[in-house]
């Protein structure tokens, strides 16, 4: 898969189109908006692309794409990256958008939790069921320790270089870092509660090798509760499956316990809500707030099908009606993409 653009620094980001969720659909929504000249950004809690796709079922067979017999939820988020690359749209990864609100001078300012300011003429929420939310592991305390010494992603990998890391769970997420962490950290743990994992079986392999080499540790337990002063762990304590105990020393602990889905801020930013969706008309599918598109899971309507090809379409209507807040001036022709010269030329086969 191509490395998403990464978000550049500065003050204010300037963007036509800021798209709030970088699932399938929001990444589909890059190619319509791009057909029609609208530059898009991408903000994303979870640390990579592909949403639900990418986190909870990158393997499983996917078999109501149009043209796709059968494709994995990894490689259906593999093509879109690849279909979107002509847009060279820009990714935000592991950040949550707190604040929308208008700008007097029109359009709105976005605002998330990494500190970033976006001032945009469009906001497409392409959020899934809401914002993806680590599950918090059930150790006592685990609280005090939250964002000093616990994190439940990585936004920062110098930030634990020369540490003693501790890593638990058994999926993706706990295999991935293992792997991007050891060649950085003092010492890394990796404790699942079974000798079995979820994980891609390359990762594991390697996963194993690094263990077999005496690079890093592999310990089956659980964590049952954590030391330390003022919010800076000291070791965590285990059981292991025998019921016996041990220490780990440990400087940072990071828990992939799997995510959960809430609506989060979404619920703070003024759009009509019904049942923790939002409604959107089915011409464009725009919010009660004009200017506020919402695709996907997320929003409902009478007929609603909660289906990734539902969201693509939702994503080209909603790319129609957004263009019009982006060029008010501008005289919008339809085109078709197998016929038209000035669509292909954007997107590099003309």
């Amino acid at each position: 898969m191509q490395e998403p653009t990464a978000a550049p620094t500065g003050d204010v980001i300037e963007t036509d189109a800021l798209i709030i969720g970088a699932g399938p659909i929001g990444l589909f929504a890059v190619f319509e908006l791009g057909l029609l000249d609208v530059k898009a950004h991408l903000v994303d809690i979870m640390d990579k692309v592909g949403g639900q796709c990418s986190e909870l079922y990158p393997e499983k067979p996917i078999y109501d794409i149009p043209g796709y017999p059968e494709i994995s939820g990894h490689d259906l988020v593999n093509k879109l990256m690849e279909q979107i690359k002509p847009f060279g749209p820009t990714f935000h990864l592991g950040e949550m958008v707190e604040k929308v609100k208008h700008r007097p001078d029109g359009g709105f300012e976005v605002v998330t939790d990494g500190g970033k300011t976006f001032h945009t003429k469009v906001v497409v929420i392409a959020a899934g069921g809401g914002s993806f939310q680590p599950k918090r592991p059930p150790i006592p305390g685990i609280e005090h320790y939250e964002g000093r010494s616990v994190f439940y992603s990585v936004k920062k990998m110098e930030a634990f270089r020369g540490k003693k890391v501790l890593i638990v769970g058994g999926g993706d997420s706990a295999l991935d870092w293992t792997l991007n962490l050891q060649p950085l950290a003092e010492r890394l743990t990796l404790i699942h509660r079974r000798d079995e994992f979820r994980g891609a079986p390359d990762s594991e392999k390697k996963m194993r090798a690094l263990v077999e080499a005496g690079a890093m540790d592999l310990k089956i337990g659980q964590v049952l509760s954590l030391r330390g002063e003022g919010g800076q762990l000291e070791a965590a304590v285990c059981r292991d499956n025998a019921g016996g105990s041990f220490e780990i020393a440990v400087d940072t602990m990071l828990p992939f316990f799997g995510l959960t889905m809430k609506l989060g801020p979404v619920a703070h930013w003024g759009l009509e809500l019904h049942d923790n969706l939002i409604p959107v008309d089915t011409a464009a599918f725009e919010t009660s707030v004009p200017g506020i598109f919402a695709i996907g899971d997320i929003n409902t309507y009478a007929g609603k099908l909660k289906l990734i090809l539902s969201g693509f379409h939702e994503g080209a209507l909603m790319a129609q009606k957004a263009a019009r807040y982006v060029y008010p001036d501008k005289r919008m022709v339809f085109q078709y993409t197998t016929s038209s010269t000035s669509l292909q030329k954007k997107l590099g086969v003309n």
